[in-house]
Order: C-alpha cells, then sequence, then structure tokens
C-alpha cells in the first residue's frame, strides 16, 4: 500500500503527473521489459520442459545426476554469474575470443534473455520434474496400448497432466524476468528496462515516487498474466484416478522414441554443460588473474578473504535456514486453503501473497522501511525485518509449487480419512503434507538460495549489525575487487550446496523410511 501511496500522493496530495512523464518519456522501457520478459520465459519453458521430460523418463542415475545439478545451478550469487558470463564470452572471451576467435559484445538484450533464462530453468524444471513424476503411469500404459506412438503420449498424455507445473513455472518465471533489476545493470548496456529504472530513480536520484510508479507499472502485465495462470489452473481437470504417488512410478521406463530422446538429452545437454562452464568461471576467477593476457594461478585472492566476513555468512546461514522452512510451511498451508477449502477471498489472499514476488525487489525493500520504521511495529534496522522481507517475498514460489502438486492429489484420500472419522489438522499432516513433500523442498531450497543469494530488496534494510554475505560481495564487486567477489561466491555457492543436498537428503530420506 506504501507503493501506491507514493506514487499517486507523490508530495502529500493526489497527482497523475508522475505518471505522464514516465508515459511520455519512458515508454520503450516498458515495451523492452514485456519483450525480454517474453523471450526469456518462452526460453526457460522449453528448455525447463525438454529437461524435465528427459530426467523423468531416464534411469535412476541419470535424473539423480540431473537433478543434482539443477540443484546445484540454483545456486547463483548476484552479480557473479553476469560477471561469469563476460568472462567467457564477452569481447575477450574465454570461449568467444580465445577458443573460436570472435569478437562478440555480451551486452544488450540477448545477454539478458540469456542469464535471466540460465538464472530460471533449473527451478523451472525441478518444479516440473516434480509433478511429472507423480503422473499414474496406467494412462501412459493405456496410451500406448491404445496405439499412439510415444510422441504422441508425450503431446497428448505428459504434457497436458503436467499443465499444472508448466502454467506455475511460467508465471514465476515471468514476474521475475520483469522484476530483475541486476542482470539489465550488468548485461543490458544500453538496454534499459523498466525495473532498471526503478532501481536507478531510488538509488541514483532518491526520486521515491517515480520509482513507485514505475513499479505500479510494472505491476500491470503482470497482472495481466496473474490471471492467465488463475484461468489454466482452475480449468485443470484431475485426470488422475489415485493423484498419488505409485511405488513402481520410479522404475517406471518410458521409450519416447530415439529421435526425441536424443533431442530432448542434446537440450539438456547443452545447458548442463553451459550452467557447469558459468560456475568453473566463477571457480577459476577465485584462484587466477588474467589482466595480463595470460591465466595465471594465484592464492591472493584467497588470502585477502578477511576473518571479519565471517560473521556475516554466519548470519546468512542463519537467517535463510529460519526463512526456508516458514516460507515453506505457510506457503503450503495457505496454497492448501486456498485450492481445497474454495474460501470465498481465496482468489484474493492468492493475489495477496503473489503481489510481493511481482513487486521489484529495490523498491519492495524501501516499502518495507516505510512501512515498519514507526510503532507499533517499528522493526527498521533489525534482523526482523530482513528474514520477513525474504520470506513473504518467496512465499509465491511455495504457494506455485504446492498447488500444482494438490492438482495431482485427489481429494477422495481426504474424504475418505474424513469419513474414518480423522480430525481436519490430522487429514493435513498426516495425508496432504507427506504428499507434498516434493513441493515443500522445492520451496525450501528455492527460499533458502535465495535468501543466501539476494540483495535487491534486503540492501535497503540491512544495518552493520545485520549485514550479511551477498552485501559484502556487492561492497567488494563495486570496489571492481572481481576475484576477491569470486572467492566469497565461491563460499557462498558451496556452503549453500551443503546445506541444501543434507536437507534435501534428510527430508527425502524420511520419507522413504516412512513408507517402508
Amino acid at each position: 500500500m506504501e507503493v501506491f501511496i507514493k506514487s499517486f500522493f507523490p508530495d502529500g496530495s493526489f497527482s497523475l503527473e508522475m505518471y505522464r512523464i514516465i508515459f511520455k518519456n519512458n515508454r520503450q522501457l516498458i515495451y523492452n521489459s514485456i519483450f525480454v520478459s517474453t523471450l526469456s520465459t518462452l526460453g526457460t519453458i522449453f528448455i525447463a520442459i525438454s529437461i524435465a521430460l528427459y530426467a523423468t523418463f531416464s534411469n535412476t542415475k541419470i535424473k539423480g545426476i540431473i537433478s543434482a545439478i539443477l540443484m546445484l545451478t540454483m545456486i547463483s550469487p548476484p552479480f557473479v554469474s553476469s560477471l561469469s558470463y563476460i568472462i567467457l564470452f564477452g569481447r575477450r572471451g574465454l570461449i568467444t575470443h580465445r577458443l573460436l576467435g570472435l569478437s562478440i559484445s555480451p551486452y544488450g538484450w540477448h545477454g539478458i534473455v540469456m542469464m535471466q533464462i540460465a538464472g530460471s530453468v533449473s527451478i523451472a524444471a525441478l518444479l516440473i520434474i516434480g509433478i511429472m513424476s507423480s503422473i499414474d503411469r496406467n494412462l501412459i500404459n493405456a496410451s500406448l496400448d491404445l496405439g499412439e506412438s510415444p510422441s504422441n503420449t508425450v503431446k497428448k498424455v505428459i504434457l497436458p497432466l503436467a499443465k499444472p507445473g508448466i502454467v506455475a513455472a511460467s508465471f514465476l518465471t515471468f514476474v521475475k524476468s520483469i522484476s530483475d533489476f541486476g542482470t539489465p545493470i550488468i548485461i543490458g548496456g544500453r538496454f534499459n528496462v523498466l525495473a532498471t529504472e526503478a532501481y536507478l530513480s531510488v538509488i541514483g536520484r532518491g526520486n521515491l515516487p517515480r520509482a513507485a510508479a514505475i513499479s505500479v507499472i510494472i505491476l500491470i502485465p503482470s497482472l495481466f498474466i496473474f490471471q492467465i495462470y488463475r484461468y489454466h489452473m482452475e480449468s485443470t481437470q484431475l485426470l488422475s484416478a489415485s493423484g498419488a504417488k505409485l511405488k513402481n512410478n520410479d522404475n517406471f521406463g518410458f521409450n519416447m522414441g530415439k529421435t526425441l530422446t536424443f533431442f530432448l538429452g542434446f537440450i539438456t545437454s547443452l545447458f548442463l554443460t553451459f550452467m557447469v562452464l558459468q560456475y568453473i568461471a566463477i571457480f577459476l576467477s577465485a584462484i587466477s588473474d588474467y589482466r595480463t593476457g595470460t591465466l595465471i594461478f594465484t592464492t591472493e585472492y584467497i588470502k585477502a578473504v578477511r576473518f571479519s566476513l565471517m560473521p556475516s555468512f554466519f548470519r546468512s546461514i542463519r537467517y535463510s535456514f529460519i526463512a526456508g522452512i516458514a516460507t515453506s510451511i505457510i506457503g503450503l498451508l495457505l496454497s492448501y486453503y486456498i485450492e481445497r477449502r474454495n474460501l470465498k477471498i481465496g482468489k484474493t489472499m492468492d493475489f495477496i501473497s503473489t503481489l510481493p514476488y511481482i513487486m521489484p525487489g529495490p523498491f519492495f525493500g524501501i516499502a518495507y522501511i516505510l512501512a515498519f520504521n514507526k510503532n507499533p511495529i517499528a522493526i527498521t534496522g533489525t534482523g526482523l525485518i530482513v528474514v520477513l522481507n525474504c520470506i513473504f517475498r518467496q512465499i509465491p514460489i511455495s504457494t506455485k509449487a504446492a498447488s500444482a502438486a494438490l492438482k495431482n492429489i485427489s481429494i477422495e484420500l481426504e474424504y475418505a480419512a474424513r469419513d474414518l472419522g480423522s480430525p481436519n489438522i490430522k487429514v493435513i499432516w498426516g495425508i496432504v503434507m507427506p504428499l507434498l513433500k516434493p513441493a515443500f523442498l522445492v520451496s525450501f531450497v528455492n527460499t533458502f538460495t535465495a535468501t543466501m543469494t539476494t540483495v535487491g530488496a534486503i540492501i535497503f534494510l540491512i544495518t552493520p549489525s545485520s549485514r550479511v554475505a551477498t552485501v559484502e560481495m556487492f561492497n567488494v564487486l563495486r570496489d571492481g575487487k572481481y576475484g576477491l567477489a569470486s572467492v566469497l561466491a565461491s563460499i557462498l555457492i558451496i556452503t549453500t550446496l551443503i546445506i541444501n543436498v543434507s536437507f534435501s537428503a534428510l527430508l527425502m530420506g524420511n520419507s522413504k523410511i516412512s513408507k517402508e
């Protein structure tokens, strides 16, 4: 609400002057934002579906390797991933210049689209894999027994059943792209977008009313996409009779045909190779120097890391773990009551929970400052405001993942439990929540990773006593110390990966034990 007030009442009185100026002088930015967001969404979903199909119907070992790499590639510290893109594919890039002899500019809309796709495919693919893994394999067998080809089975059975995951991933990718300011700042060059202009209006000019008006404009296409998302989610029909994951799903063999399998495997390998190279570039930059045109290994950047930075890393871990657990629980419960209980205010609740994700990160942080700097909730400058900001910022991921999963969980299971005398609380915690463990895991990994690596919103909220690792890294990058920034990024990646893998093993391991 603070955002709308600032945009329509810049000086305390109602005025549309900010909107008039923006539509007159910055119309191109609106087109640019929709253009790159649409391309990023289409590219992300195409690659994510390809990876999900290939992983879901591959053997357990290949699926495990792909899932592990996808989880690793979700851990992308801000700004440094763009730096690795420049190192690999810039005018003097290791691949474009050193290997291929090309001199290609990495800057512009194509660079923005590539980096946004690279940053969104992993979570989208994991979300779709979770839905495809819960599809009743009897439906696939029935299609094949009736004479359909494998490719038609994919098109007419598997993709329609995976529609909830695809729609949710599309929505999340679009709003993430249109709200992204960091990638265009570093990779965009002269190509500017609305989110970047909102960020610069705050940081460079201190013009909060202008930033607020731009943020409201960004909401318009996001709200349009949100309505499309809700329409498709509501029209999705439950085709699975049981809705529960069958015991033989993990060992199900479905031959999609040599041509389709090769194509999907090629797309998957190409993306995973690109992402692995990006991470190699980050780690290599931490232990090498390329300033003289020759790659020289050095430990000077590692030695330059001060122990005074360590409290920020431990603080990041603490904040991220709290936010991950809280977001996952709140998101799953919220999604259950919206999807299952058919509350009259369900759509309103869904919209309100999604709104923070749509808002640009920098202004979302400033809105928290404006809202919580006075009694009765004066928490500005504390660690609590950072954690709350991260929780509500990431709740849409949790609710969308859970909503997609609930589409493939038969409500008859809940009716049967209630008929047998189970109270509602036992139905939720004893039946629904165990079936939503994959969605809980996706939510936790996303929230924990996002909190560990975010800068956009919290950079306006932290104080010296609540400084986190990414802000330390941002300050180093701002000073041009790219080698030291790569060391800090490497620590972030390794720490986040270890905790995500450990939590995933614990959660899914307990799930297998309970089944046995």
